[in-house]
C-alpha cells in the first residue's frame, strides 16, 4: 500500500445486544471482549484493554495518567502529580523561563504515573469481583510475551516519534525497539519486560509498581536523566474519586471530567453552539456551519485555557462558566465574517470505551502525551514514561503554572452521554464516546455529537465524516481556526482525532419513532483514521 490511505471506513455499524468494546487496536478489543464473555463487566473489560493496547506506540508505554468514568456510579478516577520537587524556583534556578522551557521530552516532565492505581482501584470499586485483577490483565500478559504482528498505522507513529526524539537529541529506550529500529508494519514485536510488570501488577496490586523493583527504575532512569522524581512521590500517590461535570443539549446530557482535565471545553462549545437553533439548517461541513463551529471551539477553548488547572491549588468558577446566561454571551462574540490563522499542536492519546450487558458504561482514556513521551525506559519494565508535565505553564500568575504535587492541565476526557432527565432516577444511558488527540478532544466530541444529533448518523458514520481541527499556539497561548480535511487522506489525517463510539439504540435516527426504537441493541463504530474496531456479541 502507498503512503496514501483512503479515508473512508467503508464500514457498516457494530450491532449487537450483549455486550461491546470499541478500541484503536482489534487485539484489544478482542481481549476486552473476551472479559465480558468470562463474566466481567464494562469496568473490567476496560481494564483489560487499557493493558491490552501494547500494539500501540501512543499505549506501549503503559503507565502514564489516565482517566475511567462508569455510567452507573458518575465516578472519575483521575490522574498523578508532579513531582514535590518540580517547583517554578527549582525551574528558574537551572536557567529555564516561560520563554525557554525544558524540551518536551526532557525528564522533568514526568509526573507521577496514574494508570496502575486506576487500573487496580477501578477493578476494586467499579469491576463484577468475578474475575481477579491477574485473571483482567492476563490477556496483555499473553499478548506481550508471544508478542504481536504491529499494525500499518501504528507502525507508521512508531517511526515518527522515535524520529522524533533523535530530533531531539533523545533515544527511544531499546526495549521498545527491534534492532535499533522501530518495528515495521507486520513485523512480530515482543515485550518480555512489560510482561512481568503487568504479572507482578495482577499478583500484589499497587505495591508491585509504586514500590520496590518497578519504582526504583522509574526513579532511576529518571535522575539519571536530570529529572527530580523520588521514591516518595511515587509511594504517597493515590487515585481519587470525583463527580463529573454536565451539560443540557436538545434533550441529552454530555458528561465529562471536570478539571484538571479539559471536558468543560466541550460543554462549553455545546452551551455556545445552542445559541444557534439553525445549526442544522446551515448544512452538514457547510461553510457556515464550519464558521459556527470553529468559532465556538474558539471561544470555548480560550476559556479553558484560561480557567482549567487543579482545583485543589486555584479556584476555577465552573457554576458560572456552565451558567447558559454565560454561554449566550460568548455567543454573541461570535463574528458572521472573520476567523484568525494558526499553528498545529500534537498529541498522543488512546480512547476506548465498553457497554456490557447490564448496560454499564465504561468510557476510558490512556495518554502518554507525545508518542513515547519522554522515551525514557525505566530498566526492564517495558513502557516508557510519559511527558505529561510538558503542559505546564512557567508564567508565575498562570492558573496552570507548575509547582510541586500538581496536576498539570489535562487534555484527555472520555465522555459519556445520557438523556436529560431530571428527576431523581438515574438518567437512562446512550452513549460512550471519546475522539483521542490533545486539544481535538472536546472538538472532536462535539463535532461527532453534532454528526448523530443534528444529522442523523449512525455511529461509524459520524466518526468517519470530515472534521475541522482548531489549533493551539504553546508559544504565543493563543487559540487559532486552521486546519480544514474533506478529503482525510495520508497518515496525517491522525491530527483529527481517533474516536469510538457505541451507543444504546438508535436515538439519533430521525425517521424511528421513541417507541419503535428497539433500545436493547448496541450500535458502534471505530474511527478510520486509527487501525482498531469495533466487536461486539
Amino acid at each position: 500500500m502507498g503512503t496514501d490511505l483512503t479515508f473512508s471506513s467503508r464500514r457498516s455499524p457494530v450491532v449487537c445486544l450483549h455486550g461491546c468494546v470499541a478500541s484503536s487496536q482489534p487485539l484489544a478489543s478482542s481481549i476486552g471482549l473476551d472479559v465480558l464473555k468470562r463474566g466481567g463487566n464494562a469496568a473490567d473489560a476496560a481494564v483489560a484493554i487499557a493493558a491490552a493496547l501494547v500494539g500501540n506506540p501512543l499505549v506501549l508505554s503503559l503507565f502514564f495518567p489516565m482517566c475511567a468514568k462508569i455510567n452507573r456510579t458518575s465516578l472519575c478516577v483521575l490522574s498523578g502529580h508532579s513531582p514535590r520537587a518540580l517547583t517554578l524556583d527549582f525551574l528558574e534556578g537551572q536557567g529555564y523561563t516561560a520563554e525557554r522551557p525544558p524540551s518536551v521530552f526532557d525528564a522533568l516532565n514526568v509526573t507521577v504515573p496514574g494508570a496502575p492505581a486506576c487500573w487496580c482501584d477501578t477493578v476494586q470499586l467499579l469491576g463484577s469481583h468475578k474475575l481477579s485483577l491477574q485473571e483482567v490483565l492476563s490477556g496483555a500478559v499473553e499478548l506481550a510475551e508471544v508478542g504481536f504482528p504491529v499494525a500499518e498505522l501504528t507502525a507508521h507513529h512508531w517511526a515518527n516519534w522515535v524520529s522524533a526524539l533523535r530530533d531531539a537529541g533523545k533515544e527511544l529506550g531499546v526495549e521498545l525497539m527491534i534492532d535499533g529500529h522501530a518495528p515495521k508494519c507486520g513485523q512480530v514485536f515482543q515485550n518480555t519486560g512489560l510482561a512481568r510488570t503487568l504479572k507482578e501488577l495482577g499478583e500484589r496490586g499497587k505495591p508491585a509498581f509504586y514500590q520496590g523493583r518497578v519504582a526504583q527504575a522509574i526513579v532511576d532512569v529518571i535522575n539519571q536523566n536530570g529529572g527530580v522524581m523520588t521514591l516518595g512521590d511515587l509511594s504517597s500517590h493515590d487515585s481519587e474519586v470525583i463527580t463529573p461535570i454536565s451539560t443540557e443539549y436538545k434533550g441529552v446530557r454530555l458528561w465529562e471530567l471536570p478539571p484538571n482535565s479539559q471536558g468543560l471545553a466541550a460543554l462549553l462549545m455545546l452551551n455556545i453552539l445552542e445559541n444557534f437553533p439553525q445549526l442544522k439548517a446551515k448544512g452538514h461541513n457547510s461553510s457556515d456551519y464550519i464558521h459556527v463551529l470553529v468559532e465556538a471551539v474558539r471561544l470555548a477553548l480560550t476559556d479553558a485555557l484560561r480557567y482549567l488547572g487543579d482545583s485543589s491549588h486555584v479556584t476555577i468558577p465552573l457554576e458560572t462558566l456552565l451558567d447558559k446566561g454565560y454561554s449566550h454571551q460568548r455567543a454573541q462574540l461570535i463574528s458572521t465574517d472573520r476567523l484568525e490563522p494558526g499553528l498545529m499542536t500534537g498529541s498522543d492519546t488512546v480512547y476506548f470505551c465498553v457497554i456490557d450487558s447490564e448496560r454499564n458504561a465504561c468510557s476510558f482514556v490512556n495518554s502518554n502525551y507525545m508518542g513515547f513521551g519522554t522515551g525514557l525506559v525505566p530498566k526492564d519494565c517495558g513502557f516508557s514514561l510519559q511527558n505529561r508535565g510538558a503542559n505546564f505553564s512557567l508564567c508565575r500568575n498562570h492558573i496552570n503554572c507548575v509547582a510541586g504535587r500538581k496536576r498539570v492541565y489535562h487534555t484527555i476526557i472520555p465522555a459519556l452521554l445520557t438523556d436529560s432527565t431530571t428527576t431523581s432516577q438515574k438518567p437512562r444511558l446512550l452513549a460512550a464516546l471519546g475522539v483521542m488527540g490533545a486539544f481535538m478532544q472536546p472538538q472532536g466530541h462535539v463535532q461527532v455529537l453534532l454528526n448523530m444529533m443534528e444529522f442523523g448518523m449512525n455511529p461509524q458514520q459520524a466518526l468517519d465524516a470530515p472534521r475541522v481541527y482548531v489549533e493551539y499556539d504553546h508559544k504565543t497561548q493563543r487559540v487559532f481556526a486552521s486546519s480544514f480535511s474533506f478529503t482525510h487522506t495520508g497518515h496525517k489525517r491522525s491530527q483529527f482525532g481517533r474516536g469510538q463510539i457505541i451507543a444504546v439504540g438508535d436515538w439519533w435516527n430521525p425517521s424511528v419513532t421513541q417507541g419503535d426504537r428497539p433500545s436493547r441493541v448496541l450500535w458502534a463504530g471505530s474511527d478510520p483514521r486509527a487501525d482498531g474496531c469495533a466487536q461486539g456479541y
